[in-house]
């Protein structure tokens, strides 16, 4: 592996030295990779232009973290921010390379959950993309069933290009991780639980967490140290405060399984959903999104780290709760109203 790393770090390097200019956008570009982009933004924006679509993309991104998760314990991956000082195959002539706020991530590096993520969610969402424009325009249904494998890939790419950028994957993890949230993105959509009931989500939240759970302790038990990326995330971390408890393994499944019994208590309140035309389906979107920026931006307490964990959980479970039930029965509320006042005024 040391080859691989070493060429990985290669890589880095030259992209960050042409294309430090633009590290804003790169920046932003890893920004929106990030797994908690597929529940805040792509969901509620999917959600409201076609709600199958929607649920598939909080239940695609849901597993596929998770996945990542249990496979980040077994492959284990060292991330080039710390690898490229610990390896000690450098020695004096240390590759030139700078660490961002996103470098310093605490779990193991492979697969990236970035890319897999990524390529899990926006397969779901260039699915329905293409579904849709062939059922639009049935002429030129070949060539608008390339667009969206086009888009696909170069968002593929550009979010690869943005992890290795910020040191935070090699290479061989970005693939890793694209082709194998690809082909679960392929498999998770056809079983699609939307008419499942509230047991359901219980029971999978459950086995989710407790089979998780079961992992770390067994991995423990039997003399792994999962932990050893934490520690070696605080050793060569330049700046302490970017190591974040949000970051941590534990974090992506206690959001995964909030999010998921949200999904089924949001199912459980309102089957069918709320039948909404175009403009309060827009007026919806843009309730959610203010709604979800907030509470993204509410601050827990990160001690002690099970306080924090119960809390992240409870502000997942928000999250479908918000976009599927309260922010659409409002808006349905308030549009019912202007609808009676019309026909008051006629």
């Amino acid at each position: 592996m040391e080859w691989i790393h070493m060429h990985g770090i290669r890589v880095a390097e030259v992209l960050q030295f042409n294309l430090m200019d633009y590290r804003g956008f790169w920046l932003f570009v890893t920004h929106m990779g990030h797994p908690k982009a597929a529940f805040l933004l792509y969901f509620p924006v999917t959600f409201f232009l076609n709600r199958k679509a929607g649920i598939a993309v909080l239940w695609v991104a849901i597993l596929a973290e998770w996945s990542n998760l249990i496979l980040k314990w077994f492959l284990f991956g060292e991330r080039p921010y710390w690898w490229v000082s610990e390896s000690g195959l450098f020695g004096s002539e240390k590759p030139k390379l700078i660490q961002f706020s996103s470098s310093c991530e605490t779990g193991p590096g492979s697969p990236s959950g970035h890319s897999m993520v990524t390529a899990a969610v926006w397969l779901v969402m260039m699915t329905s993309l293409s579904s849709h424009l062939q059922s639009r325009s049935r002429r030129l249904g070949p060539v608008l069933k390339v667009l969206p494998v086009l888009l696909y890939l170069l968002v593929l790419l550009v979010v690869g290009i943005s992890r290795v950028f910020t040191l935070s994957h090699f290479p061989h993890q970005v693939v890793t991780g694209c082709i194998t949230g690809a082909v679960l993105g392929y498999i998770v959509i056809q079983h699609v639980p939307e008419g499942k009931p509230l047991r359901f989500f219980a029971l999978s939240t459950l086995g989710l967490l407790l089979g998780a759970l079961l992992l770390y302790w067994c991995l423990e038990l039997g003399g792994v140290n999962l932990s050893w990326s934490i520690e070696l995330a605080q050793k060569w971390c330049v700046q302490p405060e970017w190591i974040r408890l949000d970051t941590a393994p534990f974090s992506s499944l206690t959001r995964d399984t909030g999010a998921l019994l949200g999904l089924g208590l949001a199912l459980y309140l309102k089957p069918g959903g709320w039948e909404l035309p175009l403009a309060p389906r827009a007026l919806s979107l843009a309730f959610s999104s203010m709604a979800l920026y907030h509470l993204n931006r509410l601050a827990l307490p990160t001690y002690p780290p099970l306080l924090f964990y119960c809390l992240f959980f409870i502000k997942n479970g928000l999250v479908p709760l918000f976009v599927m039930a309260v922010v659409p029965r409002l808006v349905h509320a308030i549009a019912g109203q202007g609808q009676r006042q019309e026909e008051k005024d006629k």
